[in-house]
């Protein structure tokens, strides 16, 4: 892992006693910023090792885990896009995929295929599948950027609230707040749009 230290802050944050904001490091990081690269480390090892641990089972594979996403964070930091979002849920993504990845090449065999045949969506119901994920992503850009995090790291990053606290660093609490503020205000931006 690259060695140094970063002591450049910003106002942006909700951390900001912790430096600068995650998307400040990874567009650094994408420029080869070895020192914004190590911040992130100590900032996200040790969660995204205990979502791995959680996730995987198994320590040496959950470290694996953690040397993939930050292996993949160097490398891709370039296609992060902070028009999108925040730092942590796309950190978080490419944590999911490493963990995924790691669950996948588990040496156990496969299981059997269930005997039932699967009843795959047809285009109507994939269709409108596509309109509704169109919509809730659109609505999501409606949100603040605190309350879309959450959101995010809960519905499409599968995490729970706890694990989202330990994730973005902020109290349970703060977590359970925009998670409601946040849903409430989906579901207005939604209302008489899903029917």
């Amino acid at each position: 892992m690259p060695h140094g230290s970063s002591r450049e802050t910003t106002g942006e944050s909700p951390l900001n006693e912790r430096g600068p904001t995650d998307g400040d490091l990874i567009r650094r990081v994408a420029r080869n910023d070895a020192n914004a690269f190590e911040l992130l480390y100590r900032r996200y090892a040790r969660p995204i090792f205990g979502l791995a641990l959680r996730r995987l089972g198994d320590r040496m594979r959950a470290e694996d885990a953690v040397q993939e996403t930050f292996t993949a964070i160097w490398r891709s930091a370039r296609t992060y896009r902070p028009e999108r979002g925040a730092g942590a849920p796309w950190l978080y993504a490419v944590a999911r995929n490493a963990i995924v990845d790691r669950s996948r090449n588990r040496s156990e065999p496969p299981a059997e295929p269930p005997e039932t045949a699967t009843v795959e969506p047809g285009p109507e119901e994939r269709a409108e599948a596509s309109y509704v994920a169109w919509r809730v992503h659109r609505a999501l850009e409606g949100l603040s950027g605190n309350e879309r995090d959450v959101i995010e790291l809960a519905y499409y990053g599968e995490l729970s609230q706890s694990e989202i606290a330990d994730f973005l660093g902020i109290p349970l609490g703060t977590v359970k707040t925009r998670t409601r503020a946040g849903l409430s205000r989906l579901a207005d931006l939604l209302e008489g749009e899903l029917r």
